[in-house]
């Protein structure tokens, strides 16, 4: 493990079959997001564009619930007032948690989503020794892919990790996939998604299946990213960073980037080594597809939702 600064802390309530993820970052980091889905559900993302004040972020939280689930942002800015963390003003230090979410309500209790209290707890949970941990966890808990047959053919989605190192230079990706599209493997063979016991996967002999209008809600489907690295970049840089990191998102799920998504990709500097941007925004992309293939080549079978590896 090479994330030296960062650390992660899940709450998972299998239950109810959801869950939060929150990644605490170390100061003078930058940060900045790319949105590229057309339904996302976030707070304070506005201000992580490249042209706004903020530089800096003291936490990211991925969490279940969908709209619902952003409550538990406070939480997290609990814990962080606590440790004094966060944007010094003369009145009070206001700590910067931007939040995402994913719609994992047609699975486990539609009437259940991570609260702050759940999500305070992730942050005392929080280590980096938890950035190995994978599967049907935190944010990943509820989420399912291959929706676009609708969710009675789904197969379950999970949280996914992935690194890449050249020389000192690292990138960290981690993937909450919740894709409204199948999840391929590098020969392009699908591993999760769309499939039936009769059939197996429906796209498998005949890829073009899948153009049809999804048969779930607009809102219903996301795959949020965090990507990390200590490579020092300017928050324009961090910007392209998450922009071209969302690359690695139509190299592993067809398709890639709907209507029917709301995918964000989180991208953070620690500022650390010198290394070229273009090298690591490459480096970015292939975490993402790795990231996306672990989250569900581990996932667990839940709520009558099967998983890739129990098929």
């Amino acid at each position: 493990m090479t994330a030296l600064g960062f650390s992660i802390g899940h709450y998972t309530d299998k239950q109810n079959i959801t869950g939060c993820t929150v990644l605490l970052c170390p100061e003078g980091n930058r940060t900045s997001c790319y949105i590229s889905g057309a339904a996302p559900g976030s707070r304070e993302t506005a201000l992580l564009a490249p042209e706004k004040k903020i530089q800096s972020v003291q936490a990211i939280l991925l969490t279940g619930g969908s709209a619902f689930g952003l409550s538990a942002a406070q939480g997290v800015m609990q814990y962080l007032g606590e440790q004094k963390a966060g944007y010094v003003t003369r009145f009070a230090t206001i700590p910067i948690v931007p939040a995402a979410v994913v719609y994992d309500l047609n699975i486990g209790d539609s009437t259940t989503c991570p609260t702050a209290e759940n999500a305070y707890q992730a942050c005392r949970s929080a280590s980096i020794e938890n950035m190995n941990w994978h599967g049907s966890i935190g944010a990943g808990t509820g989420v399912t892919v291959g929706k676009w047959a609708g969710i009675e053919k789904a197969m379950k989605g999970g949280l996914g990790v992935a690194e890449i190192t050249v020389s000192d230079a690292w990138i960290r990706a981690i993937a909450v996939v919740n894709a409204v599209g199948d999840i391929i493997d590098e020969q392009g063979k699908i591993i999760a998604g769309a499939w039936t016991e009769n059939q197996g996967f429906l796209a498998e002999s005949d890829p073009g299946k899948r153009w049809v209008v999804p048969e779930v809600g607009i809102i219903e489907n996301t795959v949020l990213s965090i990507v990390i690295t200590n490579v020092r970049l300017d928050k324009t840089q961090t910007f392209l960073l998450a922009q071209r990191a969302h690359n690695g998102y139509a190299r592993a799920i067809i398709p890639a980037n709907t209507s029917y998504d709301g995918d964000i990709i989180f991208a953070v500097s620690s500022c650390q080594i010198e290394f070229t941007p273009d090298i690591v925004f490459d480096m970015a992309a292939e975490a993402i597809r790795r990231a996306i293939i672990d989250a569900v080549i581990h996932a667990e079978s839940l709520g009558g939702v099967r998983s890739s590896k129990s098929k």
